[in-house]
């Protein structure tokens, strides 16, 4: 692995997995709650860790949770609690959201605790320690889905532990592909969208993503030789087998998804680095966005 800063950022998320973990006890009242009715927000990567999230929830049976885009909120919709996720808390569309909701609850999951968006923010969970320098973001989206999802039961050791493992998954022998495309069911599919943006952002590698059972919707046409279909979690019987009939390579590894994740990032990091390029500094991309 190549020796950027999101290189080892990366490598150190089974850590920061547990330390997030550890800190549930003192945040839990601020999380959604049993029966509420939430809402989760963020834009591109921690859209995705919040699609994946309110799938995680509902599938718990912890209540209604819907996913949007910091932009596409629908303001006339109540919720009894907003989770906004934003490492540096200065994105501009989570601190307008934030500061136009009125009387709904909202909090904030944020690496940094002085940032526009705490100042406007009912509750704030500061993950510090999962604040990364690299502007393509790992440890603290999947830190803030760990403590997430540690809030809905799940055993995060056991989580930490398949990161340990993923970080040793060899992929020597898919970085010669061409194209990839990303496929999951459930909360792999946020999970997926994250996937293919870590190798569009830090490697201008072309990927896409798709829930599986859709894949076969259309995007299979495009699987042939060289290319891989890639499944984070768990694969719908007989995928694997029709994409062997097009001559793609089938990749999967026996991980929950958010393992998976790590492995497919540690793919996006090593493609950067076969082409030359400055993972930590992707073209056109700065920490966050914030908008005149």
């Amino acid at each position: 692995m190549s020796d950027s800063f999101v290189a080892t950022e990366l490598a150190s998320q089974p850590q920061t997995w547990r330390t997030a973990a550890a800190l549930l006890p003192s945040v839990a009242d601020r999380l959604p709650q049993p029966g509420e009715r939430v809402a989760v927000v963020g834009c591109g990567t921690s859209w995705f860790i919040a699609m994946s999230y309110a799938v995680a929830r509902e599938q718990r049976g912890h209540g209604l949770t819907d996913a949007f885009a910091g932009s596409e909120y629908p303001r006339g919709r109540e919720y009894d609690r907003v989770v906004a996720l934003s490492r540096s808390g200065t994105t501009t569309e989570i601190v307008d959201l934030l500061g136009a909701l009125g009387s709904q609850r909202t909090v904030l999951i944020t690496g940094v605790g002085d940032s526009p968006a705490a100042a406007v923010a009912d509750d704030v969970v500061e993950l510090p320690f999962a604040d990364e320098r690299s502007v393509v973001q790992t440890r603290f989206a999947t830190a803030t889905l760990a403590l997430l999802r540690a809030g809905l039961g799940d055993d995060v050791e056991t989580l930490a532990v398949q990161a340990e493992q993923a970080l040793q998954v060899p992929i020597d022998d898919l970085l010669d592909a061409e194209q990839v495309s990303f496929i999951g069911v459930g909360e792999a599919v946020g999970l997926t969208y994250e996937a293919a943006l870590k190798t569009r952002e830090a490697a201008q590698f072309w990927a896409e993503s798709y829930p599986a059972m859709d894949y076969r919707h259309g995007p299979i046409a495009i699987a042939q030789p060289g290319r891989l279909v890639w499944s984070l979690g768990t694969t719908p019987e007989g995928i694997a087998e029709d994409v062997a009939r097009t001559g793609a390579k089938f990749v999967h590894h026996d991980l929950d998804p958010l393992a998976g994740l790590v492995v497919a990032q540690r793919f996006a990091v090593a493609q950067a680095a076969r082409r030359g390029l400055d993972p930590d500094h992707p073209r056109a991309l700065t920490r966050s966005v914030i908008l005149g």
